[in-house]
């Protein structure tokens, strides 16, 4: 289970989140990160995204067709990026809505500056 961040709790001195560590909005109820609600769902299409790719290592050993294997490639790709596109609704709607609304400006500022280089990562890989 996850735990508060921050000094007292041995986390990262400024509060933010360490990789792998739950976000905590000090005074919020709720889950730590905007997807949790969704998670179940993300999970499911993870898995289905897992069997598509296994499928596409064996149409490779099988020695399917170039076509076949581009069009579970691209298949895969657009899966994937349903995935991204669920989760960064998920984070700007919770994760930069509450560093918003907490009033902090170098809080907002950080997750201004983390939203905008993952929509460049995003659009990057397109």
């Amino acid at each position: 289970m996850s735990e508060p961040r921050g000094p007292a709790a041995g986390g990262p001195a400024d509060g933010g989140p360490a990789s792998g560590q739950a976000a905590v909005h000090p005074g919020e109820p709720g889950p730590p990160w905007g997807y949790v609600a969704d998670k179940e769902a993300l999970v499911k299409r993870m898995r289905r995204i897992e069997g598509q790719a296994r499928g596409i290592e064996r149409m490779i050993t099988e020695d399917r067709y170039c076509i076949d294997i581009l069009t579970q490639v691209a298949a895969v790709t657009t899966a994937l990026e349903a995935v991204a596109e669920i989760i960064l609704d998920d984070h700007v709607d919770h994760c930069v809505r509450h560093a918003l609304a907490s009033g902090d400006e170098a809080v907002a500022a950080e997750k201004t500056t983390e939203l905008l280089e993952a929509v460049h990562r995003f659009t990057r890989s397109r």
